[in-house]
Formats: structure tokens, sequence, C-alpha cells
């Protein structure tokens, strides 16, 4: 299993953690680091090209 290896998981956006986040493409073009608030807002999925799913606690991948 893969494991989350950047920086600190907090979201780009409003910067709080939470029980899991995505590193993935934003509607607007860029990446970010995604709390589930605003992976919902501004993620465009999961999978190849647009994101993955992290444990926030574990740091290991859960999908995408």
């Amino acid at each position: 299993m893969s494991k989350w290896n950047g920086d600190s998981p907090m979201c780009d956006i409003c910067g709080e953690a939470q029980n899991w986040f995505v590193d993935g493409k934003t509607k607007a073009g860029f990446w970010a680091i995604m709390c589930p608030l605003h992976f919902d807002t501004y993620g465009i999925g999961l999978g190849l090209g647009k994101g993955q799913k992290y444990d926030a606690v574990t740091l290991e991948k859960i999908e995408g």
C-alpha cells in the first residue's frame, strides 16, 4: 500500500486537518491537498490524473 510522503497533510484551502485528505486536481486546474469539504467542492474525482485519497493518521493511500 502506498503512503503519503509529502509535507503536512493540511488542506491547502482552509488549513484544517480531517480524518482523510485528497492530493488532487481542482476544477480550477491546479493541484492541492484538500479536506473532505473542499474536495467535495473543488475536486474533480479520484484516480489517475485526478486525485488520491489518504488516511490523515496512518498516511496510507485509501483509494484513487
